[in-house]
């Protein structure tokens, strides 16, 4: 089969994952140091990078839409089988299920510290607009279960990378570049100027939902 090199990740997915491993990190060592003035503002940075993933995955880029990495039971169950030696554009069966997993774990956490509360120093913008016994039980799991949770499906993410870089299929150059060794049949992301421009726009519109959500815990 002839293949060639094919843009499949677009400029503003790859600076979102970027952006996000950056702000995770920074997220977890802000809570470790008691340095939670910057906790907060990372996590409105994760809030923000995540509204506009969950944005971008509907009009992004052809690989970078949720409706491209869709896998149906029977093809995943396929790919476990020994299917990993076909080749993917974009992400594959079991790349997909990790990276849809590690998305809804980090809306669970930064929606849970929205409306957590140390009854201490600090509290999320919306613990005001909810009762205290879900103030309690987000609390609970942020600081726990979650972050836990969060912990162990990077580790995972970044395991499955290891893997295939033995395997001999690098997956963190192409989050560089872009582009992907794929069937020549395959049909490329777009990501000129305007789908670009769009992407900022988007950004900017998920970042002053971020800001606004941050201002409503102020008297």
């Amino acid at each position: 089969m002839h293949t060639s090199s094919i843009r499949i990740w677009d400029l503003p997915t790859r600076l979102f994952h970027w952006a996000l491993v950056i702000c995770v990190v920074a997220v977890v060592v802000s809570a470790k140091v008691d340095a939670f003035d910057w906790h907060f503002r990372f996590g409105y940075g994760v809030l923000t990078l995540l509204s506009f993933r969950l944005v971008w995955g509907l009009i992004g880029g052809r690989w970078s839409r949720f409706s491209s990495f869709l896998f149906s039971p029977a093809s995943f169950m396929r790919y476990v089988r020994g299917g990993h030696a076909k080749p993917h554009a974009g992400h594959s069966p079991l790349g997909a299920l990790s990276v849809f997993a590690l998305l809804a774990l980090l809306i669970v956490q930064v929606g849970s510290g929205l409306v957590s509360d140390d009854e201490i120093f600090n509290a999320g913008p919306l613990t005001r607009f909810v009762s205290g016994d879900l103030v309690s039980q987000a609390t609970k799991y942020h600081a726990e279960l979650g972050q836990y949770l969060m912990y162990a499906m990077v580790g995972l993410h970044v395991l499955a990378i290891v893997i295939y870089v033995l395997r001999g299929k690098n997956l963190v150059r192409p989050m560089f570049h872009g582009n992907q060794e794929v069937p020549s049949t395959i049909a490329p992301s777009r990501d000129d100027a305007a789908s670009r421009i769009a992407a900022l726009v988007v950004f900017g519109l998920c970042a002053g939902l971020a800001w606004w959500i941050s201002t409503l815990g102020q008297a």
